[in-house]
């Protein structure tokens, strides 16, 4: 049989043999960019887990990712330069920079404008910002910080700027202050004083039984208060029940606008929410802590990272270990599968169902979810009896609840109430009324998912269940208060806007549908029919509860406010 002889198609013409390449193929790695990047990792693991958490270190000491950073730190942890640059591109704070491209401005502004935001006069703020600061520093538009009680906001670096203006967020970047402020807070040793983490302990040497513990969680009616309501006691039973290893983690995420409460319990109390995670944790067999704090919280951060510390010297974590996970600016990761996806180091992008994540969670094992204010009740149920907690409550409604009050009222901040209020008991007993000049219209019981309610219909429930009926929910109980100063058409259009930014784009419905209900909201004469159509494709075929939600406020608008769109 005759051999055939394959020729390089670069070989010189009859030598028999190729030559090598003078590059290899596929992009190479800087040598300068590995080395920096081998120097800024260190001893730290090479995980895929902890690709987010790489991302933030670069930006932190460089300002920005460039091209030959990301390509290097593929390589560090063993990962497709395409899989480093989708979770780049797709968290809202990361900048990244392509080859050639110049790098941003050292100091970034943002300003929020979300409803609450725009309430109190943003995109005038955002405008004056952007023709007055010089083109030394960037000025961009953000959703939601979590501050909605001191709107307007705006953030220099990682200093936020209460109830700006543009003289205050001068000074902020002429002074360079772009590091977080640090409230007072308990700490440690205040909160040991005060008898923290005597229930733990007891746990641990056996003189609570788990069993008790279940039940008098169940007997409380304390429910997940992130938003969904699912039943703590019951949730415990349910993952306990699935073979372990277990793991727990914690949605400190709260994206919701107009959402702020899990912020102001963790900068005043954080122990008191550390240890109700570790007793879930107990409760549940959890062998390890992954908390997710929205990268919005900065001063939390630098709270919980100086505070676990302690916990560890104090030998409190019985082995096990917390994990501090920082979110990048991401709405959907507030989803308890999404963020379990973010905190594997991917884009937060849901999960389908079922598997359900206290079966199939993270790293595919079994997964408590909790969020921040649940935790926080845990201690006080469990030391004063459920009777203590389900006895407060109106109207039907059991428990205390943390209402994230903004808008139009005088006295605005995070109210606790007992659960099943009314609105108009909230604006009368809780925040001092209106603000002068500003007659009660309308009001969103549960952040921008939650839908816009007439004034008419200010007696009802704030509770889980009370208003479904009507398009509406209370979710995490973030509620903002609407005048006859404002129009409830633009209110649901700056809503629209949040979800058509925030889609993952996983699910069509939900990508394309919250953009063309944008488009067709913008116009000055609504038409109904398609938006009606429209709303209901979004809802029913999203396959999360970021597109299921997005089109409340738009439904509730087109049915209780056609003054203000027809």
């Amino acid at each position: 049989m005759k051999q055939e002889i394959r020729v390089h198609k670069h070989s010189h013409p009859g030598s028999g043999r190729a030559h090598a390449r003078a590059h290899p193929k596929g992009r190479q790695v800087d040598t300068d960019a590995l080395a920096q990047i081998q120097a800024l990792l260190a001893d730290r693991a090479r995980q895929r887990d902890l690709l987010i958490e790489y991302l933030h270190l670069i930006q932190d000491n460089y300002g920005c990712l460039s091209a030959a950073h990301l390509a290097a730190l593929a390589q560090e942890l063993r990962l497709a330069l395409a899989e480093v640059y989708e979770v780049a591109t797709f968290y809202a704070h990361f900048d990244v920079v392509k080859e050639n491209e110049a790098a941003a401005p050292s100091i970034t502004v943002r300003v929020c404008d979300s409803l609450s935001c725009e309430l109190m006069g943003a995109q005038a703020l955002l405008q004056e910002l952007t023709e007055g600061l010089g083109t030394d520093v960037r000025v961009l538009r953000a959703p939601c910080m979590g501050r909605c009680d001191t709107a307007p906001v705006a953030e220099v670096g990682h200093y936020h700027v209460d109830h700006a203006t543009v003289a205050s967020v001068r000074e902020a970047v002429q002074n360079h202050h772009i590091h977080p402020d640090i409230p007072s807070y308990k700490d440690y040793d205040a909160y040991v004083a005060d008898g923290g983490y005597t229930l733990l302990r007891a746990c641990r040497k056996g003189e609570r039984s788990v069993d008790k513990v279940i039940e008098t969680m169940e007997s409380s009616a304390l429910r997940g208060l992130g938003g969904a309501g699912f039943p703590t006691g019951r949730k415990w039973r349910i993952v306990r029940g699935y073979p372990g290893p277990r793991l727990m983690t914690v949605n400190a995420d709260e994206g919701e606008p107009g959402t702020f409460k899990d912020r102001y319990y963790l900068e005043r109390d954080p122990h008191r929410f550390l240890e109700g995670m570790l007793i879930a944790g107990w409760a549940v067999e959890a062998e390890a802590f992954y908390i997710y704090l929205r990268d919005e919280y900065p001063a939390v951060r630098e709270i919980l990272l100086k505070e676990i510390a302690k916990l560890q010297a104090a030998g409190l974590m019985a082995g096990s270990a917390i994990h501090l996970r920082r979110g990048a600016g991401a709405y959907i990761c507030g989803e308890e599968s999404a963020m379990i996806e973010s905190i594997e180091g991917k884009r937060g992008l849901p999960r389908h169902r079922p598997p359900y994540v206290a079966e199939v969670g993270l790293f595919g094992r079994p997964t408590l979810v909790q969020n921040v204010e649940t935790l926080y009740w845990v201690r006080e149920i469990i030391e004063k009896g459920p009777e203590w907690f389900a006895g407060h409550g109106r109207n039907g409604g059991k428990g205390l609840r943390s209402y994230s009050v903004s808008g139009r009222v005088k006295q605005p901040g995070v109210k606790l109430a007992p659960a099943g209020i009314t609105v108009r008991e909230l604006i009368d007993e809780y925040c001092g009324g209106m603000q002068d000049g500003h007659r009660f219209k309308a009001y969103l019981p549960g952040g921008a998912s939650g839908g816009i309610l007439p004034a008419s219909m200010g007696d009802l429930p704030l509770e889980f269940g009370s208003l479904e009926q009507y398009g509406c929910f209370v979710g995490s109980h973030a509620v903002i208060i609407l005048s006859d100063q404002d129009n409830t058409r633009d209110a649901a259009l700056n809503l629209m806007r949040f979800f058509e930014d925030e889609s993952c784009g996983q699910c069509t419905p939900c990508r394309v549908g919250t953009e063309k209900a944008v488009k067709l909201m913008q116009q000055r004469g609504w038409d109904e029919p398609l938006l009606q159509e429209l709303s209901q494709t979004i809802s029913d075929a999203s396959i999360c509860g970021l597109g299921q939600a997005a089109s409340n406020p738009l439904r509730c608008v087109l049915e209780h406010f056609r003054e203000d769109w027809s």
